[in-house]
């Protein structure tokens, strides 16, 4: 028994993903438990009370042929061997074998408040039993209770809501309507910043590698505030003077708004340098401009000091657009505006035939009650400090950590061959990245260089899960 202990530690060590594949989750639950030649015990996987039913459906290699067969040869995926995940509950995901894995990425910051959740889940069957669609031209008291609860949840006099099915969409619209409301064309945003892939949105994002050579006019890109790369370090009125001049030298001196994220995602989990937003509010407000604030990745208490990014700036926009953990995976989102400012829709014929849908937005409505009935935005908080402390502490061990940055649970951890030189370690994060898949653990990779590991698990996070996914990240970087 003893030898055969030491044979399966051994095939870890090699190439973990190579065993992984041919035993159950019984036996690699067994092998978290063995110590290594080096007297490593690898890291155990908490508990949880679930086993997902029996799959019967196609194979990973028979999912991947039809992939590469019909659809688009734009679409990529994660990992040397990928993932066919079927099953989800709370913060784990299964694959086809039934092996657990630990949800560190959310879906992107998308899965709110837990895969499959019980009530969320109850309130779209529900609903879908009743009316799946119909239109907005019709009443229903889905999208009109929705709509006041969101509102709720904002400050001020952002008030008016509308739908949308993706955070592109809102972000789109936004623009839009700031465009029509001011009466001028041109747009500031920040580099590296990601605010979709459409038309208006994909000219406010400000990194190459989501950019199509088309034209694109009437942005302007300002220095980005950050704080790890940025010039000014954390100076963030230093960083605003550049938007200053943006408004002097490359506009007519009115512009129809600014838009940024308080925490850049796709961006590499960028947090603004203090003072940062206030300053740029400001300027912009001057020029005749609105202020949107993109909440699509920070929003419904992701950052645990606050329900939104943008409040923990001591700002307030005028327009705020959102998705992803709106509908904890269901395709909504929402623009959300003042009185004064959705009446410029008025002048024409908005409409969205989906915006609105009855099952979308009971599935809304649904994530609000469980954020507020099951305390996550204080989870995120208290689960999130633990984390980022604990996460610090490699960064005191390794020196390919450059930098551990965010709040609650959306955190970044940027690797780099050289702190002083902060070059990217790419090829090492996808290692990385890999190795802790085959361990159990799935995060996320952003940032311009692909090099910063994206920490956005459910909200029902525990303490144990942040314990174990640092101890895998731990595990692995010692085997480096």
């Amino acid at each position: 028994m003893v030898k055969m202990q030491r044979i399966l530690s051994r095939a870890l060590s090699a190439r973990i993903s190579i065993f992984s594949r041919a035993v159950t989750q019984s036996q690699f639950s067994t092998l978290a438990n063995t110590v290594g030649e080096d007297d490593t015990v690898l890291p155990k996987m908490p508990p949880f009370d679930y086993t997902p039913p029996p799959y019967t459906g196609p194979s990973a290699d028979e999912i991947i042929k039809k992939r590469k067969a019909f659809l688009s040869p734009s679409i990529f995926h994660f990992y040397d061997n990928p993932l066919n995940l079927v099953d989800g509950k709370m913060q784990y995901l299964f694959d086809e074998k039934g092996r657990r894995y630990l949800d560190a990425f959310g879906g992107i910051a998308t899965v709110c408040c837990g895969h499959c959740h019980p009530e969320v889940v109850n309130a779209i069957v529900s609903q879908t039993k009743r009316l799946q669609h119909s239109t907005i031209l019709y009443l229903n008291h889905a999208i009109a209770d929705f709509a006041e609860a969101l509102a709720s949840k904002l400050p001020g006099d952002l008030k008016v809501v509308f739908f949308t099915n993706s955070g592109t969409e809102a972000n789109e619209l936004a623009l839009l309507m700031a465009r029509l409301y001011t009466g001028c064309h041109d747009v500031i945003s920040i580099r590296n910043g990601y605010h979709g892939n459409a038309a208006g949105t994909m000219g406010a994002t400000a990194q190459s590698s989501y950019k199509f050579n088309v034209v694109q006019t009437g942005v302007h890109h300002a220095q980005n505030p950050d704080q790890y790369r940025g010039i000014f370090g954390s100076d963030g009125l230093k960083y605003a003077r550049d938007v200053d001049d943006m408004i002097t030298y490359g506009t007519s001196g009115r512009v129809a708004a600014f838009i940024a994220e308080a925490i850049q995602g796709v961006g590499g989990i960028m947090e603004l340098a203090p003072g940062y937003l206030p300053a740029v509010y400001s300027t912009i407000r001057k020029a005749g401009g609105l202020c949107i604030a993109d909440e699509v990745q920070s929003g419904f208490a992701r950052t645990g000091n606050h329900f939104w990014g943008f409040e923990a700036h001591g700002v307030l926009p005028d327009i705020v657009t959102m998705a992803k953990g709106i509908g904890n995976g269901i395709p909504l989102g929402a623009v959300v505006t003042t009185p004064a400012i959705a009446e410029v829709l008025t002048q024409r014929s908005y409409f969205n035939t989906f915006g609105g849908n009855p099952v979308c937005t009971a599935a809304g409505h649904a994530v609000l009650k469980a954020i507020d009935r099951e305390n996550l935005q204080q989870n995120a908080f208290n689960v999130g400090l633990h984390l980022k402390q604990r996460l610090n502490s490699l960064k005191e061990k390794y020196e390919i950590i450059g930098d551990v940055r965010g709040r609650g649970l959306m955190l970044g951890v940027e690797l780099v061959t050289d702190r002083q030189l902060k070059t990217p370690a790419k090829t090492e994060t996808l290692h990385v990245m890999d190795q802790m898949k085959e361990m159990g653990v799935l995060i996320g990779k952003g940032g311009f260089f692909g090099n910063v590991f994206r920490i956005t698990p459910p909200l029902c996070f525990t303490k144990d899960d942040a314990d174990f996914l640092v101890d895998v990240m731990d595990y692995t970087m010692s085997k480096m």
